[in-house]
């Protein structure tokens, strides 16, 4: 197996960190939007996502662009009285899920601590070789 480039430790664990940061952003706009019937275009709120990528396994993260998901539906509750209702009194809502949303913030957030974990200890066995190397 031949590595091409090989980022250090520090730039593969910075990359994470600024990856998952975005990633909590883009769930928090999502949580905040849970339950919004209708956008500025007249639409509910379609829930969005993060892509990341990597180029291979010692390059780091790559932050892609946000894209909506269009597959899952939007969820349909019943409201008689709101304005926005349709003719059988349902209202369309975001296509958010919000415990699936908190289980991706929770992911997203540990996986953010552990790249903080790997700056620590390299920070760490820096202070060490210097220690050792007087």
């Amino acid at each position: 197996m031949s590595v091409k480039s090989v980022s250090s430790p520090v730039d593969i664990a910075i990359s994470g960190l600024r990856a998952q940061a975005l990633r909590m952003n883009v769930i928090s706009s999502n949580i905040a939007n849970a339950n919004v019937a209708q956008t500025p275009s007249g639409e509910p709120y379609q829930r969005q996502e993060l892509v990341l990528s990597t180029a291979g396994q010692m390059s780091g993260v790559t932050i892609g662009e946000t894209v909506v998901d269009t597959e899952s539906g939007f969820k349909r509750e019943y409201e008689p009285g709101n304005p926005l209702a349709d003719a059988e009194g349902y209202v369309q809502m975001s296509n958010v899920n919000l415990p699936m949303e908190m289980i991706n913030m929770l992911a997203a957030s540990r996986a953010y601590q552990a790249n903080a974990a790997v700056l620590k200890r390299y920070q760490e066995m820096i202070d060490l070789t210097v220690e050792l190397l007087k």
